[in-house]
């Protein structure tokens, strides 16, 4: 890819927010948190005004949202170029037409999302979906907590998904609180350059992959449970279609080094939930023809090692808890 394929649309904004150019100039000590946001955008005409509309209502606006459409053509483009035309801190970047629909795509459309604000003057930079939305005090919460805590490198919140034609809380019992969502990721920046960003993959779970590489180079992860946002579409159900996802979570599960005994008790407890019974067996299902195929892992031995270990601390710890 050249850089002649990528069509910035405000090149007039395209040195920095405010006249910033150049390097970027040291954060003075004690001033609030200046943050920029990157939301890859594909096809997201049916929701993308939600997630505009909600970052327009915040209390701490960004320095500047890029907003990259990764060779949307369903009108996405021309939702966007109304709202920048309005608001000179929002910037549409497009991307060049693609026929596959994959994580990598989302990836590469961040990173040039990034080359485009990484001179600005921020202390956080967040990854934001084009199908969420959520209250107008959101963004300051989460950088009251960067502001509180120097070594909180990732961070995000709970969830409202619609899923099974009804809103579900994403439930923490049997996941983990130190990954954050995908929704809305917000990083540190000297976490996120630390770590390299995120890592491409076709097969997903690169916000789950961010996670886990910040806490091995020491930072800590957080999702907080008392703010929530809203997922306007189930996860998953862009590449596949939602009777599938839970087969797919399995095999993904598989590729990015979940313990076995791990999975076991996840799809026990899946069988609680919508769809009762079948989403547990088909997430088991998808582990288990993964496993059965030698299906590729996609992330490093001592990331498998590092995510195996703690599963294993928390799985011990949750039957000390609930075992006499």
């Amino acid at each position: 890819m050249t850089n002649q394929d990528i069509q910035p649309q405000n090149d007039a904004r395209a040195s920095g927010a405010s006249g910033v150019t150049g390097s970027t100039p040291e954060a003075v000590p004690g001033a609030p948190l200046r943050y920029v946001l990157i939301t890859p955008a594909r096809n997201e005409v049916d929701f993308i005004r939600l997630a505009l509309d909600a970052v327009l209502a915040q209390t701490v606006k960004p320095v500047r949202w890029v907003i990259v459409s990764d060779g949307s053509t369903d009108g996405t483009d021309e939702v966007v170029k109304s709202y920048a035309a309005k608001h000179d801190w929002i910037e549409l970047l497009r991307m060049p037409e693609r026929k596959e629909r994959h994580f990598n795509g989302k990836v590469l459309a961040f990173n040039a999302g990034y080359d485009r604000v990484k001179d600005l003057n921020f202390d956080i930079v967040g990854n934001l979906d084009a199908d969420g939305s959520f209250e107008a005090d959101y963004i300051d919460y989460l950088l009251n907590q960067f502001a509180r805590n120097p070594r909180l490198g990732v961070a995000g919140t709970n969830y409202w998904e619609q899923s099974w034609e009804n809103a579900l809380k994403h439930d923490y019992r049997f996941a983990n609180s130190e990954d954050v969502s995908g929704l809305c990721q917000l990083f540190r920046r000297t976490c996120f350059e630390d770590i390299s960003g995120y890592t491409p993959s076709k097969q997903g779970g690169v916000d789950l992959v961010v996670s886990l590489k910040a806490r091995m180079h020491g930072w800590e992860t957080r999702t907080f449970t008392d703010k929530f946002a809203v997922h306007h579409r189930q996860q998953g159900t862009a590449e596949a279609h939602k009777w599938l996802v839970e087969y797919y979570n399995g095999r993904k599960d598989f590729m990015f080094g979940s313990h076995p005994l791990w999975e076991v008790c996840r799809s026990a407890y899946r069988l609680t939930r919508k769809p009762y019974v079948l989403g547990g067996c088909l997430l088991l299902c998808g582990y288990v023809q993964a496993f059965v195929t030698g299906a590729e892992k996609t992330v490093t031995p001592d990331l498998v090692a590092f995510r195996r270990k703690e599963q294993m601390r928390r799985l011990r710890g949750f039957l000390r808890k609930w075992l006499p």
